[in-house]
């Protein structure tokens, strides 16, 4: 089943988000979680895997459509001090797949990396994943096929002044549109409780 879908905030996750990004997760498909982590892996793994995902220093950007993350791109440097290269790894929900999430993730990760002086990004995927060897390629990546993996490599430009302010200017972006989600859920919750729903009557029954 697929959906129409309207991208709606794209931003940079918080650590305290770690519960969003775990239910992100184990909401993928048998496929999609498999061709995530390169392999079938257990509702158990993934809950381990999103507690300590912020601690690793990784930078995770998440898609939500309507209040929820539907897509993830994660972005891990190699190195502890001035890293020049990293991973990237990535997972969108079936239902929200083909509706170019993957590609608008893609250009928020490379944007990360440039400006942190990460000039190599790799990204692994099986073989049979031509989904995202086909966004991988829209941005000029070089592919090298083993067996049954595929590595995708691309190199990131050099940081500028206007880079830096586009970075600045997404953070802002998405910041302003977490607040106003925010702030929408609120309202809405609190006009539930103002506007209850009428509560059902059961008819009389008519006496024998």
């Amino acid at each position: 089943m697929t959906v129409e879908v309207t991208p709606g905030i794209i931003r940079k996750l918080w650590t305290g988000e770690a519960g969003a990004f775990r239910d992100h997760l184990l909401r993928l498909d048998t496929e999609s979680r498999r061709s995530r982590f390169g392999s079938a892996v257990s509702a158990e793994f993934v809950e381990r895997y999103a507690s300590r995902v912020f601690r690793t220093g990784a930078i995770v950007h998440g898609c939500f459509v309507d209040g929820e993350l539907r897509a993830a791109a994660e972005l891990y440097p190699m190195g502890d001090v001035l890293p020049g290269e990293a991973e990237a790894a990535f997972s969108v929900e079936q239902e929200f797949q083909n509706h170019g999430l993957g590609s608008l993730l893609l250009e928020r990760v490379i944007l990360s990396a440039r400006n942190r002086g990460i000039r190599t990004l790799c990204m692994n995927c099986l073989a049979h994943n031509r989904r995202m060897q086909q966004i991988a390629r829209k941005f000029d990546a070089e592919l090298s096929f083993d067996t049954d993996e595929v590595v995708a490599e691309l190199t990131a430009p050099f940081p500028t002044a206007l880079s830096l302010a586009q970075e600045a200017a997404a953070d802002a972006q998405g910041m302003a549109g977490a607040v106003l989600q925010a702030q929408r859920m609120a309202t809405g919750r609190l006009f539930d409780w103002l506007m209850p729903e009428p509560a059902s009557v059961e008819p009389e029954l008519e006496p024998n």
